[in-house]
């Protein structure tokens, strides 16, 4: 536990750091122009501090980047190595991954498991502004640091900045590792005599994972400031700040590594910007230490797509005739395909009342100017009609129908009048019956892929970063619009997975290994079957989608199941239930599955058990919130029972920037404790999905998509199924298709 000062003591301290930064900041004033417009003063940019995240060296800021900031960064001291990864969310949160390790800690003490990987602690910040800065008022936020984690950094904080012409000042109050000085009593102790002590585990939480409310704004509490000044040469900027930390509980002391002392609760710092993207700063902190740092930036809204793509076509003369040719026909499915982005279409005419396309988006986010571009072609090339019709498919399903009033849309396509729009021409319903005769079909049952792989860890207890290449190639054949077989083989080119081990938890549980088996699979196969299944597909309904399945349903597992979904057009919500009963693929045979529940590794030298049979499944929300303070913003909550029979629920959300990028994390919280599920308490991930066509020089629909697991267990893991019917769905109330808002 920690000691309580004297009063005269905590009056000194708190009495001290507020007069020094009051004096430096109003020996520095003369220096601003409160008043200078914007070509006398370079503009103050707000750099990381040295745990990610807006800040000053160690002690965080009220400040914040644009909405999208994207900011990845590392910092070295003899102490610690921060490397982090900091997103601006929405305008009033900013989050921060990071990891941090220590040099001459073993992560662990048993060499033969860890070999030389160095301990590594895995922290989230966040950061929630209450208060925007104005005329009298300064910026106010409230943050959380190592959230959840292990105990290394866990604090809280906050603090108030204002701005003076090149000048930002910091003032703020701590509590935790950032308050451990305690040079001011905990002001919530008037409140209750609880909140005057912290408990704390000798710096380090052995499992991490869980947010300990019951130790926020406890314990010691100490007042920390900065400035930080904008010089007039533009690259550069200064710092100085008082460190509300004085360093007695930290790990490494604790630990009998270091018995250092704080030389001085004074660090100052400089940071060049090297261009628009990178940064490099040194400081010298504790009056004993020199760290480093460097980080690179970008910003999800700005990002924007260059591409070369074929023109939009111009409106000329209708055919005259009814009667196209073969050639004709099949001229026109070509081009729609290639210029307005509908891969492999059917074309139906029905006398003089339409013409009806059946094919899926592949090219165009923007359904604008895919359904634009279709239109004209569709009346310079096709017969007079009075109405086009495009009905939307994914996976052979219909999605959605788009009714384009011809008149209408010539007065759009030639700008007839101000403000025009293709909506103006637009009506979206349910797909119903196609009307008339089919006149060509470029539609194909064969399809085929080849891909990159790459699959990775990082933090993990045997190596920092592991990872595996390699490549899949995929092919399915659709007997119908319903049936389907396919399925992905992989070839393993290289891989470091062999170092991947995972111990029983200490407290003797005995989860079934449904996803820590991964090594096997991975480093056992230099060539696997992914998958390999039956899909029956369909719309049975207006609003009503359902499929089925059977087969290798992916790397560790096969069996059987259904899903069906719920979803009107144009609706923001939507509600989905899969079923699956499975069984756990043996990793050393293709297409054996194990029959004994209870297993050797040799590797371990020690039994296990896997998975011989159980049923799975999840009831699912989606919801698209309309709220303003949450916009562009997806939440999925899901209910059910889990791979290793565990029952729960998972929350995932996600946020879509301007560029089209998602940035999203989900939790899993279910019966299986904390103790049973091992390091990190329970399933958790972030990912990102970016869209192809800002990586390349084409127009896409398709998707990267990148994410990461602090720790993957076997507690909360759901089936991965080849198809999701709220993905194929996308287009009644776009999401991952949704255009960009930049361009």
């Amino acid at each position: 536990m920690n000691s309580v000062t004297s009063a005269a003591t905590r009056r000194h301290h708190y009495q001290r750091p507020l007069f020094t930064l009051s004096t430096l900041a109003m020996a520095l004033l003369p220096l601003c122009n409160t008043y200078a417009d914007e070509f006398s003063n370079p503009t103050l940019r707000h750099s990381s501090s040295d745990f990610g995240g807006v800040g000053l060296m160690q002690m965080p800021t009220a400040r914040m980047h644009q909405e999208g900031e994207l900011t990845l960064g590392a910092s070295f001291n003899k102490d610690y190595y921060n490397y982090w990864l900091s997103l601006q969310l929405f305008p009033w949160l900013e989050t921060t991954i990071r990891y941090t390790q220590l040099p001459n800690f073993l992560y662990n003490t048993n060499e033969d498991f860890s070999g030389e990987t160095l301990r590594t602690d895995k922290g989230i910040d966040v950061k929630v502004r209450v208060l925007k800065e104005s005329y009298w008022a300064p910026e106010i936020a409230i943050g959380l640091r190592d959230l959840g984690g292990t105990g290394l950094f866990d604090s809280e904080f906050i603090a108030a900045n204002k701005q003076f012409g090149p000048i930002d000042i910091t003032l703020g109050l701590g509590w935790g590792y950032i308050g451990q000085s305690g040079n001011i009593k905990n002001p919530f102790c008037a409140i209750s005599n609880k909140y005057c002590q912290r408990e704390y585990y000798g710096g380090y939480k052995p499992t991490g994972g869980i947010l300990e409310t019951n130790r926020l704004f406890k314990g010691s509490s100490a007042i920390f400031g900065g400035i930080e000044y904008q010089t007039p040469f533009s690259p550069l900027q200064l710092k100085l700040e008082y460190d509300g930390n004085d360093y007695s509980q930290d790990y490494r002391v604790q630990r009998g590594h270091d018995a250092r002392t704080q030389s001085s609760p004074f660090n100052i710092g400089a940071v060049y910007q090297l261009n628009d993207w990178a940064t490099a700063n040194i400081s010298y902190e504790r009056g004993n230490t020199i760290s480093l740092g460097f980080s690179v930036n970008t910003n999800f809204n700005q990002l924007k797509a260059s591409w070369l793509d074929e023109p939009m076509p111009t409106v000329t003369t209708t055919p005259t005739t009814n009667n196209l040719t073969t050639e004709q026909w099949q001229q026109l499915a070509q081009d729609v395909e290639e210029i307005a982005g509908y891969k492999d279409p059917t074309i139906y005419q029905h006398g003089d009342n339409s013409i009806t396309v059946v094919a899926e988006q592949v090219k165009y986010r923007n359904r604008d100017q895919a359904q634009l571009r279709a239109g004209i072609l569709l009346n310079n090339q096709a017969p007079a009609v009075e109405q086009f019709n495009i009905i939307e498919t994914v996976a052979n399903q219909p999605i959605t129908e788009t009714i384009l009033n011809r008149q209408q849309l010539l007065q759009v396509a030639n700008n007839d009048y101000i403000g025009s729009n293709i909506a103006d021409s637009r009506t979206t319903v349910a797909p119903s019956a196609i009307q008339g005769q089919q006149m060509v079909d470029l539609n194909q049952n064969w399809n085929v892929g080849v891909a990159p792989t790459l699959q990775q860890s990082l933090g993990g207890s045997e190596g920092f970063y592991m990872f595996n290449v390699g490549v899949t190639a995929s092919a399915d054949y659709w007997f119908n619009n319903h049936f389907t077989v396919g399925g992905s083989v992989y070839l393993n080119l290289y891989d470091t997975y062999d170092k991947f081990k995972y111990d029983v938890p200490p407290d003797g549980t005995h989860n079934k290994r449904v996803r820590t088996l991964v090594r096997q699979y991975i480093t056992d196969n230099t060539l696997r079957m992914n998958n390999l299944q039956l899909t029956w597909l369909d719309q049975v309904s207006s609003d009503w989608y359902a499929q089925a399945y059977a087969g290798y349903l992916e790397v560790m597992f096969g069996g059987v199941g259904g899903e069906v979904l719920y979803r009107p057009v144009g609706s923001n919500w939507a509600l989905g239930l899969d079923v699956n009963y499975v069984k756990q693929r043996d990793p050393h045979s293709a297409f054996g599955f194990f029959k004994d529940q209870n297993q050797f590794d040799d590797h371990l030298g020690r039994p296990y058990e896997v998975q011989t049979g159980t049923t799975t499944g999840n009831l699912t929300a989606y919801y698209q919130p309309q709220w303003q303070w949450l916009p562009n913003t997806l939440l999925k909550v899901s209910a059910g029972r889990y791979l290793a029979e565990d029952t729960g629920f998972t929350i995932d959300f996600s946020k879509q920037f301007d560029s089209g990028i998602i940035a999203g994390a989900f939790i899993t919280q279910t019966s299986m404790s904390a103790e049973e599920y091992g390091e990190g308490s329970f399933n958790k991930g972030f990912y990102v999905s970016i869209p192809f066509d800002i990586l390349t020089v084409k127009p896409s629909t398709s998707r990267a998509h990148i994410s990461w697991l602090p720790m993957n267990r076997d507690g909360g893991q759901m089936l991965g199924r080849q198809y999701h019917l709220y993905d194929l769905t996308d287009g009644r109330q776009p999401w991952s298709g949704r255009k960009a808002f930049n361009n």
